[in-house]
């Protein structure tokens, strides 16, 4: 995830929680419109996680997804999961289409999906994350707005892995 404004990324934290996410991580981004001042982060946090408490309760989900905020896009890197994807709308501007699709044909057991800001994310720091592993993926032939991404790309995985009969 990024940072943007507030009241979205209390929607995100909330609508991300009930979509299923395990872990929710807020990052500057060159891009990013909203900084959050180090004084503040603690508290935007202990916020953020009763957000996702109440949004679990509602969901009857067991899991409360941790949140967690990193000050720089580099230390996600330390954060990479089996899978790692970035959201990318350079890729869907270019017509790719089947990446995602063919990573999810893998069956990965654990997949991080990062997205960018309102502005989406800097050329080089696509570059940074391509070269630490993350594959770029297009999320259909739609630019979507920085809250809707992410709750697509939660729709798609709880479709293949709560939905499909296997």
């Amino acid at each position: 995830m990024f940072i943007i404004k507030k009241d979205k990324v209390e929607w995100i934290t909330q609508k991300a929680t009930e979509l299923g996410a395990k872990k929710i991580i807020f990052f500057n981004s060159k891009y990013s419109i909203m900084h959050w001042k180090h004084n503040v982060v603690e508290k935007k946090l202990i916020r953020l996680q009763e957000i996702a408490k109440n949004a679990a309760q509602q969901s009857k989900r067991r899991i409360i997804p941790e949140v967690v905020y990193l000050d720089k896009l580099t230390e996600l890197v330390d954060m990479k999961e089996e899978t790692n994807l970035i959201a990318y709308e350079e890729s869907a501007k270019q017509g790719e289409i089947s990446l995602l699709a063919q990573t999810l044909q893998k069956e990965p057991r654990s997949i991080m999906c990062t997205f960018g800001p309102e502005g989406g994310f800097a050329p080089d720091e696509v570059d940074f994350l391509n070269q630490q592993g993350f594959l770029s993926v297009g999320l259909g032939p739609r630019i979507m707005r920085a809250e809707t991404a992410p709750m697509y790309f939660l729709s798609v995985l709880s479709y293949k892995y709560e939905l499909t009969v296997k």
